[in-house]
């Protein structure tokens, strides 16, 4: 009998703010433009893209677009994707 993968999807993870939170914060903490896109993306998923298009004023198909692998959307649309999703984002200095 072969062994079967079952697809991975982060998005079944993020049910709830405390771990969407985190998972932001450690991708952030981590430093890779391409995988906050991809993180944003996840999240966005798991919160119903079709709210957040509404919410955000973009199209459904443009945001699954945005965020698809290897896409490199706008930093203003991230920025509505986030504030459409409640997400909060905060700077703080780094000391050394």
């Amino acid at each position: 009998m072969p062994d079967t993968l079952i697809p991975f999807d982060m998005a079944a993870l993020l049910d709830n703010d405390e771990a969407v939170s985190e998972y932001l914060s450690q991708v952030l903490a981590d430093g890779d433009t391409d995988e906050l896109i991809r993180a944003v993306g996840h999240v966005a998923k798991a919160r119903g893209m079709a709210q957040i298009a509404k919410d955000s004023g973009l199209g459904r198909a443009s945001l699954y677009k945005a965020f698809a692998p290897g896409a490199k959307p706008r930093f203003d649309t991230v920025v509505k994707v986030m504030r459409a999703m409640g997400i909060e984002l905060h700077a703080a200095v780094a000391h050394s």
